[in-house]
């Protein structure tokens, strides 16, 4: 079966601005990569499309047409919570034309929803809830719908059929590298965060899947909280591949928790001092759960940068959302950051239930007092699947706006109780962002940093005309952006107030009745029953179904 994997372009910036994000960052869609070489590697051609890319034509219908170009039997759509509009009007643009192509919806945004999904969108034949390898495989298979599982379905009387959950794969090893090749533009035509690397070209890697933890922001449903590993060897060739094969000599790790398993980093730090490959790369630790000894292995190794999950500085906001955290280990742990050569960089999250404008400026104050190198503060979207979600639309504690396309991290979709209006939220905010870059700390590093920095340098002006629209039109529209703020409406669409079809506690288990159509639950199969799509190399990829 000829199959296409689509990753929709999405809304990627605040209502009445233009998308200028790619100019700052373009990262490969790693999940539809990896289920395109597994799905090659099981004998179905497989076409790539990546509506963000270098070479996509701006449209929906320019981008529908490459699809429909590619003649697909399959077309599988990735999409986030605020890219999943854009998919759904692709997706009816290729039915309209080739109605008899199926079409798959997978990531994070439909395994935290779930059935609800197929009730409003006719355009949608599956679903795929979770890992996508497995489930899709049987697809181009043309396995008989009702034994797929992670499978979301209409049956013949147009119910709504929920296939069981698969087991977790346990051995990543098993699944080959992402297809970087198919990706149009790779590697030149995608870049990391500018100013977060040396060498050049980039690219990254995501080395093991599930978290143990239950941070209260953070949806689990995709990968639950069973936790694997690529083995440190798996990942040293996967380094080198992408070393040898496009010129990459830098990789960002985005693991979740990369140096969770000591012994692994341990034996991929010796591997690449031992066998050196000339690559940096920047990777995310856990305060708390780190030492001089693997920091210094780290740097060693070729790590530039690595990156903590604060989130807030206030200690009844960690307490409540990032249990296990505190200030003070927080601190030290940046002390040991740069003790051992390293860059330190802070991740914060702004606008959750409880923060203030008191929390803020405590936050922001300690920001600066830690000599961060880099930082990063997203704007909080709450997630269908996060254990905070009916917290947050219960009105409790806060004001909530259900806009999908704006629940991209860059929106205050949701308002504290705290404040008075959003535009106080982002007036915090760019006050906040405006004080980190200016201060003489970041300002001495960034340059005495510049000649390290020229391939970022240089990609600013390459993009000049870009980069220069982009300032003029901040700075010079603020009413007019402003009112596209409150003035912005919904996706005619998006349907509202939908409950997650997952139970809190399993994410993916818990099947309920449904109105106005009914959902029924195929029995799930005894465990001991053998399926061949539920062996590890059916299973699961580095990150499917997600970008």
């Amino acid at each position: 079966m000829r199959v296409t994997l689509v990753h929709p372009a999405g809304f990627n910036f605040v209502p009445g601005q233009p998308d200028f994000s790619v100019l700052a960052n373009r990262m490969p869609p790693i999940g539809i990569m990896q289920l395109a070489s597994w799905l090659e590697k099981h004998g179905h051609p497989t076409e790539l499309h990546d509506c963000l890319g270098p070479y996509a034509p701006p449209g929906i219908a320019a981008n529908a047409e490459i699809v429909l170009a590619s003649r697909p039997d399959l077309v599988g759509i990735s999409a986030t919570t605020s890219s999943f509009m854009d998919g759904v009007d692709l997706a009816a643009f290729i039915k309209r034309k080739r109605p008899e192509i199926r079409i798959v919806f997978g990531a994070v945004h439909v395994s935290s929803i779930g059935a609800p999904i197929l009730e409003h969108f006719p355009e949608i034949d599956y679903l795929c809830i979770g890992e996508g390898e497995g489930c899709l495989l049987d697809l181009a298979n043309g396995k008989a719908l009702a034994e797929i599982d992670n499978l979301v379905f209409r049956n013949g009387d147009g119910q709504v059929v929920c296939n069981p959950r698969r087991h977790r794969i346990l051995n990543l090893d098993e699944l080959p590298f992402p297809a970087y090749e198919k990706l149009a533009g790779f590697p030149h035509g995608y870049h990391l965060p500018l100013f977060a690397y040396e060498k050049r070209h980039g690219a990254t890697m995501i080395t093991s899947r599930g978290c143990p933890y239950t941070c209260s922001f953070c949806d689990r449903t995709v990968f639950e909280r069973l936790y694997k590993t690529n083995s440190a060897q798996y990942t040293y060739e996967h380094m080198k591949y992408l070393r040898d094969s496009f010129g990459v000599r830098h990789i960002n790790f985005y693991d979740d928790l990369f140096t969770a398993h000591r012994k692994r980093v341990t034996e991929l730090c010796e591997m690449l001092i031992e066998q050196p490959l000339g690559m940096n790369f920047n990777c995310a630790i856990r305060t708390g759960h780190t030492s001089d000894e693997m920091l210094a292995m780290l740097k060693k190794a070729g790590a530039l940068m690595v990156s903590m999950g604060i989130e807030s500085a206030d200690p009844g906001m960690m307490e409540r959302h990032k249990a296990g955290v505190t200030l003070p280990e927080v601190k030290k742990t940046v002390e040991r950051i740069h003790a051992a050569g390293l860059r330190a960089k802070g991740l914060f999250i702004f606008g959750l239930p409880g923060e203030t404008p008191e929390t803020l400026r405590h936050t922001s104050d300690f920001i600066l007092s830690l000599d961060l190198d880099e930082m990063n503060m997203t704007k909080f979207s709450p997630m269908y699947g996060a254990p905070i979600w009916d917290e947050c639309v219960s009105g409790k504690e806060g004001d909530f706006i259900e806009d999908w396309r704006l629940m991209n991290c860059l929106n205050f979709v949701f308002k504290p109780h705290g404040f008075s209006s959003r535009e106080e939220m982002d007036a915090l905010y760019n006050w906040h962002v405006k004080r980190y870059y200016d201060s003489r700390g970041y300002r001495h590093r960034f340059a005495k940093r510049l000649w390290q920095h020229r391939w970022s340098l240089w990609h600013v002006v390459r993009h000049l005309p870009e980069t220069v629209a982009a300032a003029r039109y901040f700075s010079a529209n603020k009413e007019e952006l402003e009112l596209a703020r409150r003035e912005f409406v919904r996706h005619p669409r998006q349907p509202v107030g939908l409950q997650p079809f997952l139970s809190p506690e399993l994410k993916a288990d818990a099947i309920a009745a449904m109105s106005p159509i009914r959902i029924s639950r195929r029995p799930a199969r005894p465990a001991t029953e053998p399926d061949a799509c539920c062996t590890p190399q059916a299973l699961g990829s580095t990150m499917p179904w997600t970008v």
